[in-house]
């Protein structure tokens, strides 16, 4: 990826801009992980980097950044600027565009977060991001709490940093959250949910929670269950121990998904029948929050007789030819009842068995 992202920043000095390439990208390859997508920053403005590259796209009109879909790549190409007053703590009301790498760095949130790399792929580290590395430390650019007063995000992004790289805080971002942590409350559920998204899937799920609660963030943030959330790394599993659909912004499949969860959540997630009816992903993720095997778990449900309705060895019409019955909710009944003994061996799921089962318990209803 860097040898990619150095060709199009030299795509640009043809053009006689500057370019470097800046931000997660460059942490992460002094760190030896891997990223999905580069940030450059150039003295181009949006219009001319639109000239050098006619197929990339303004995601805002108002945010100054290019995106540039090019080597199987997503370049987020942003121009230097200074930004002036911000409104509900988030957004800059005022930017502007300026020729200066360094200034356009002293905007940014933290120093490990502010190393570029140039053309020829040499390191350059105005304020000392590469030092924090080596240290583990999340330490801001410049005076804290004007960060965190500036963009209230910040103080999720240090603690989802200081969680997925496992870094410390420095004294004086601790110190800032504690101070400006009501500020969450200004925030969009949309992007704090971004934020708790990537600090909850970072393998590293149980520190991060410790951290919110450690600075009472749980307040600020409206979920009032952290506390309640245990042994897993499961995304939906997390979510749905908060609870916060109503809040919070999922997709109906998701609302879906957690409320299974907490339904199956006091069942027997070994038993034939849970398994069945909530099927292996539900039970798993419950199961891993109750500290149960998910190994077990998944060999019970790979060993149930069926794994759905269609297994069974028996159509609606055949029940109905035997019954000499027309359709009805009473074929529901039927499917409830022989599901259950098929899946716990009481009945064997064979069509012969089915028929004179059914019609022994059915054929006077």
């Amino acid at each position: 990826m860097l040898e990619n992202a150095l060709k199009l920043i030299r795509e640009l000095i043809e053009h006689n801009y500057k370019a470097y390439i800046v931000g997660g990208f460059v942490r992460d390859y002094l760190l030896g992980r891997e990223s999905q997508d580069i940030d450059i920053a150039t003295n181009a403005t949006p219009k001319e980097i639109l000239e050098v590259f006619q197929d990339g796209f303004l995601p805002t009109e108002d945010y100054g950044s290019v995106v540039v879909n090019k080597y199987g790549i997503r370049f987020e190409i942003t121009t230097f600027r200074k930004e002036f007053s911000y409104q509900d703590h988030r957004k800059p009301v005022e930017i502007q565009y300026i020729d200066d790498l360094y200034q356009d760095l002293l905007r940014r949130d933290f120093t490990i977060n502010a190393i570029c790399i140039d053309e020829n792929g040499q390191i350059i580290d105005f304020l000392g991001g590469r030092d924090d590395l080596d240290r583990k430390l999340i330490r801001s650019v410049g005076d804290a709490d004007e960060k965190f007063e500036q963009d209230a995000l910040r103080i999720l992004r240090a603690i989802r940093f200081s969680t997925v790289l496992d870094f410390q805080l420095d004294e004086e971002v601790r110190e800032a959250i504690q101070k400006h942590r009501e500020l969450l409350k200004e925030l969009s559920y949309q992007r704090k949910k971004e934020e708790l998204d990537k600090m909850f899937v970072s393998g590293r799920a149980a520190q991060g929670i410790e951290m919110l609660l450690s600075f009472h963030l749980d307040k600020y943030l409206d979920l009032v269950r952290l506390k309640d959330v245990k042994n897993t790394n499961s995304l939906i599993g997390i979510w749905s121990t908060l609870n916060v659909e109503d809040i919070y912004p999922f997709s109906n499949n998701e609302k879906e998904m957690m409320k299974d969860i907490r339904d199956v959540m006091p069942l027997n997630n070994y038993d034939p029948f849970v398994l069945y009816e909530y099927g292996l992903y539900v039970n798993s993720v419950a199961g891993e929050m109750k500290g149960l095997d998910k190994k077990k778990i998944t060999e019970s449900y790979n060993s149930l007789v069926i794994h759905r309705k269609k297994d069974l060895d028996i159509t609606s019409e055949e029940i109905m030819e035997a019954l000499q019955r027309e359709p009805g909710e009473y074929l529901g009944d039927i499917y409830d009842d022989i599901e259950k003994e098929v899946l716990y061996h009481r009945l064997s799921n064979d069509k012969e068995h089915l028929l004179n089962y059914i019609k022994k318990h059915y054929a006077s209803v």
